[in-house]
């Protein structure tokens, strides 16, 4: 006899709940998922980082999806590859197993005039952890639009200023890229990538909303584990300048 659901409970009702234990059940689909935790990456990228073949990376993807814990997008630099994301909602308590830590955090996109500008604001509002922005091939300014949906959160972009990413991420910064074109460009390790869908071609109000929601969610699921394991690792080191 099938159960009634409760109309107050946001999560999915037991069959698809099921699929979802179901689908982590099996080791790499867990680790799959673990991975994309932190940020999106390509079924190759994936095949790579785990170790698996094309297929069977294929056929734990589809699984994923079915379960709604994945869903692809198409990359907007080159259009015949696609990324894999979590969906947060599905597994929102999912964290990592291995999270990188840096002294610094740095947000590259292409123009380095919106998604970047607003990841590093929001962090800055977020975490202790320094933040800052750049671009592979920088605007001349910020853009309006991200001037304004900043505002309308509390955050300040009207003296920003654009940035080349050679002149600013340093050997020791993690790099987070928010854009798909930054991400199939840059080269600097640790990196993270998220695909974070330009607003500029739209030039909407809702565009840039939109980018900025995906943007905060992300941040606000990283920053806290992030912060916390900047601070543990910071305490674990011998303080040299006493004798």
């Amino acid at each position: 006899m099938a159960t009634e659901r409760n109309a107050s409970d946001p999560r999915p009702d037991v069959a698809a709940r099921a699929r979802i234990h179901a689908a982590l059940g099996e080791p790499a689909r867990l680790a799959i998922v673990e991975t994309l935790t932190l940020g999106d990456a390509s079924p190759g990228e994936i095949g790579k980082a785990l170790g698996l073949p094309t297929n069977l990376v294929a056929h734990h993807v589809k699984v994923l999806t079915d379960a709604g814990l994945v869903v692809r997008t198409r990359s907007e630099g080159d259009h015949r590859r696609t990324y894999l994301r979590l969906v947060p909602e599905t597994l929102a308590a999912l964290t990592a197993a291995v999270l990188p830590t840096a002294p610094r955090v740095v947000f590259v996109c292409t123009r380095n005039s919106a998604r970047s500008q607003l990841a590093a604001a929001l962090w800055r509002r977020r975490s202790q952890v320094p933040a800052t922005s750049a671009g592979t091939q920088p605007a001349d300014r910020v853009h309006p639009r991200a001037q304004r949906v900043a505002r309308r959160h509390g955050l300040n972009l009207d003296r920003a200023r654009t940035a080349q990413v050679a002149d600013v991420v340093g050997r020791d910064d993690l790099v987070i890229a928010v854009c798909d074109n930054a991400h199939e460009q840059l080269s600097a390790e640790p990196r993270l990538h998220w695909s974070v869908p330009d607003p500029a071609p739209a030039d909407t109000d809702a565009a840039f909303e939109a980018a900025y929601a995906d943007i905060a969610g992300r941040i606000d699921r990283l920053a806290p584990v992030f912060s916390a394991r900047v601070q543990k690792d910071r305490r674990r080191k011998p303080d040299r300048s006493r004798p």
